[in-house]
């Protein structure tokens, strides 16, 4: 895309006039940075949210592909233990309750490392996976999870549904933020699904990002921000409904919506209660969506004043989780290694990297124990009480932990 230009949506192609939230520039946050290039230039892309009059969806402009975010990626799901959890659960549902049995095809779109699908396998279900990224699908098909290294799309979905039939049940779990072309990934899902399956979305909660002054799941590879009222006429457009909507926990609160071809099912009360309950928080006015920048402006200042004074009284801080959350949160604050020592992971790809920008080396969860910082800041906050859990004996040394969203918390 021509940056120069004026963007318009993603959705409905209206121009994009009224700015959501503006974090100044920041770079790509899974792109973390290899030591030989601490010395080298990166670059920085304005982090700037808008909310389209027309269509109310929040979203950000396009610089970098999609190929140069996702062909290597960073984060692999298998490496969190309530992930994992939630996956198995998610799975037992559709045995159990919607209708999935052996015999049937299961797609998975954003299949990751096959953290999912293999509980499908186990239960005699047919599956493929789809991911872009070449370095995590092959950890995939590694574990027995067959998948392409594909962007999805209807060209793909056409392939696909060619080559192995088509999807009685299609799973997208937190893809469809970070899809550019959001009509070509949902029109691929009208072209791939069974006239009589149906598909199921996670994503963070347009409501609970604002509710809970979520910014820091605002970044570069998160090109949408999705409530129900935007998706509706985003599907409709496609000959898809969302007949079914549930309300979950993960990633600071999100929705899982159950989408089917138009006409094929009925729409369950859930649609409709969801879509109330956001105008009742006054998604429907666009008045409400520049609001947000002033209570981020407030969160940002509550966190350096935090750095600040561990500074000034010589305590020493350090971090848990190497996340985008960790990328967004640092360079908007502008907090480097004067404040944040390192912060701690225990995923070995990103260990020995730089987070990008601020440059805060990643280190393992044992670097952490033996260094023994005062405070250990939880960038990951929505996974917190897991990784406070795996950290239990940072008390034992007088640690306490910290979370800096949606307001600064020092643990006792």
């Amino acid at each position: 895309m021509n940056v120069t230009t004026q963007p318009h949506c993603r959705s409905c192609g209206a121009p994009l006039a009224v700015t959501f939230i503006d974090l100044g520039l920041s770079p790509p946050a899974n792109c973390l940075t290899e030591p030989a290039d601490a010395g080298r230039g990166e670059s920085f892309y304005p982090l700037h949210a808008y909310v389209c009059e027309v269509c109310l969806l929040v979203q950000l402009d396009v610089f970098e592909t999609p190929e140069q975010i996702f062909r290597e990626y960073s984060y692999f799901s298998s490496y969190s233990t309530s992930w994992l959890q939630h996956a198995e659960s998610y799975v037992q549902q559709m045995l159990t309750k919607r209708g999935v049995a052996p015999g049937q095809r299961v797609v998975e779109l954003a299949s990751n490392d096959g953290y999912l699908l293999q509980y499908f396998i186990r239960a005699g279900v047919e599956v493929l996976g789809i991911d872009p990224a070449s370095n995590v699908a092959a950890v995939a098909r590694e574990r027995g999870v067959p998948t392409l290294d594909e962007f999805f799309g209807v060209d793909v979905a056409k392939r696909v549904a060619a080559e192995h039939g088509r999807a009685n049940l299609i799973v997208a779990n937190n893809v469809l933020a970070h899809v550019p072309d959001i009509n070509d990934f949902v029109g691929g899902i009208a072209q791939l699904l069974d006239l009589t399956g149906f598909a199921t979305i996670e994503f963070p909660h347009l409501l609970n990002l604002i509710e809970g002054v979520q910014f820091d799941t605002i970044y570069h590879e998160h090109f949408s921000y999705l409530s129900v009222l935007a998706l509706v006429p985003l599907f409709a457009r496609h000959g898809l409904a969302i007949f079914d909507v549930q309300e979950i926990p993960t990633h600071g609160g999100s929705l899982r919506i159950f989408v089917g071809h138009t006409g094929k099912r009925p729409i369950g009360p859930s649609v409709a209660a969801l879509v109330e309950k956001e105008r009742a928080h006054h998604l429907d006015r666009l008045e409400t969506y520049p609001a947000f920048g002033e209570v981020v402006m407030r969160v940002k200042r509550d966190f350096l004043e935090f750095l600040i004074g561990a500074r000034r009284d010589g305590k020493t801080v350090g971090g848990y989780g190497a996340a985008a959350k960790a990328t967004t949160l640092l360079n908007y604050a502008g907090a480097r290694t004067d404040f944040i020592r390192f912060v701690a992971d225990k995923s070995p790809y990103k260990q020995g990297r730089l987070i990008a920008g601020v440059r805060v080396p990643i280190v393992t969860p044992e670097r952490l124990r033996a260094e023994r910082p005062d405070y250990v800041v939880i960038f990951p906050w929505n996974i917190a009480p897991e990784i406070r859990d795996e950290l239990a004996d940072v008390r034992a040394w007088g640690g306490r932990f910290v979370t800096a969203i949606p307001t600064l918390t020092v643990d006792p």
